[in-house]
C-alpha cells in the first residue's frame, strides 16, 4: 500500500505544480497572461499527471481488493514485479491519454481575442475560443477524457461493491479494519472523481462553475490526500494525540 502511496504522492506534487504556481501569481497581478507554448505544456502536463493519478487510484483499489478478498494469496498476487508493472502501466496510460489531448489543442486555429474563462489552460476553454467548428473535436475529447473517467469510476465502484459484499463473511474486527483501510481511499476517489466527471463527461461547453469544480481535482484533492491517508495511520494518530495533549 505504501509503495503505491509514494507514487500517488509524487504524482500529486507534479499535478498540482502544473497549476498552483501560475494560479497564485495570477492572483497577484492585474493582467493575467500565459504564452502559447506554456499553455500547450499545461494542457499536456495536466492530462498526463491527471490520468496517471486516476490509474494509480485504480491500482490501489485492486490492491485493496486482493488484500481483503484474497488475503492468503496477497503476497503471491501483489509481488514486487507486478507492483512495478502496474505503476509503469499507470504512467504509460497517462502518456497515452495526454498526447492525443495536446495534439488536438495544437491543431486548433486561434484568431483572437484569445481569452479563456478559466485559471489554467484546458481543452474545453480552448475549444470555445478556437475560430473553427469544434463539434467533432469536442466529441473526440469527450470520448478520450469523459468516457475514460466514467469507465474508471465504474470499475472502482464495482470493486468496492465486491469488497463490501465479501466483508459479510468477516468478523466484526475484520470488517472494522477493512473499512478503515478502504475509507481513506473512497474519500479520495469521491473528492477527485466527482468534479472530474462533471467537468469532462458532458457536451463540449464551458460553465462559470467549471473553475470551482476544477479546484477540487487540481488543488484541493492533492492537498488533502496526505492528510486523509495520514489520519488512518494508527501510529501517526497516536503521535498526533501525544503532541496535542502536550500542547494543551
Amino acid at each position: 500500500m505504501y509503495y503505491f502511496l509514494s507514487h500517488l504522492s509524487f504524482v500529486d506534487i507534479c499535478f498540482t505544480s502544473c497549476v498552483t504556481p501560475k494560479f497564485i501569481s495570477d492572483l497577484l497581478v492585474k493582467r493575467k497572461t500565459i504564452s502559447y507554448g506554456h499553455c500547450m505544456l499545461q494542457v499536456f502536463a495536466m492530462h498526463f499527471f491527471g490520468m496517471t493519478e486516476v490509474l494509480i487510484l485504480t491500482v490501489m483499489a485492486f490492491d485493496r481488493y486482493v488484500a481483503i478478498c484474497k488475503p492468503l494469496h496477497y503476497i503471491i498476487i501483489m509481488n514486487r514485479t507486478k507492483c512495478n508493472f502496474l505503476v509503469l502501466a499507470a504512467w504509460a496510460g497517462g502518456a497515452a491519454h495526454s498526447f492525443p489531448q495536446v495534439s488536438i489543442a495544437i491543431l486548433l486555429p486561434f484568431c483572437g481575442p484569445n481569452e479563456i474563462d478559466h485559471y489554467f489552460c484546458d481543452i474545453f476553454p480552448l475549444l470555445k475560443v478556437a475560430c473553427t467548428d469544434t463539434y467533432i473535436t469536442g466529441v473526440l475529447v469527450l470520448a478520450n477524457s469523459g468516457v475514460v473517467t466514467l469507465v474508471t469510476f465504474v470499475v472502482l465502484f464495482i470493486s468496492y461493491v465486491v469488497i463490501l459484499f465479501t466483508l459479510r463473511n468477516h468478523s466484526s474486527e475484520g470488517r472494522r479494519k477493512a473499512l478503515s483501510t478502504c475509507g481513506s481511499h473512497i474519500t479520495v476517489i469521491v473528492i477527485f472523481f466527482g468534479p472530474a466527471i462533471f467537468s469532462y463527461l458532458r457536451p463540449p461547453t464551458t460553465f462559470p462553475e467549471d473553475k470551482v469544480f476544477a479546484l477540487f481535482y487540481t488543488i484541493i484533492a492533492p492537498m488533502f490526500n496526505p492528510l486523509i491517508y495520514t489520519l488512518r495511520n494508527t501510529e501517526m494518530k497516536i503521535a498526533m494525540r501525544k503532541v496535542w495533549c502536550q500542547s494543551t
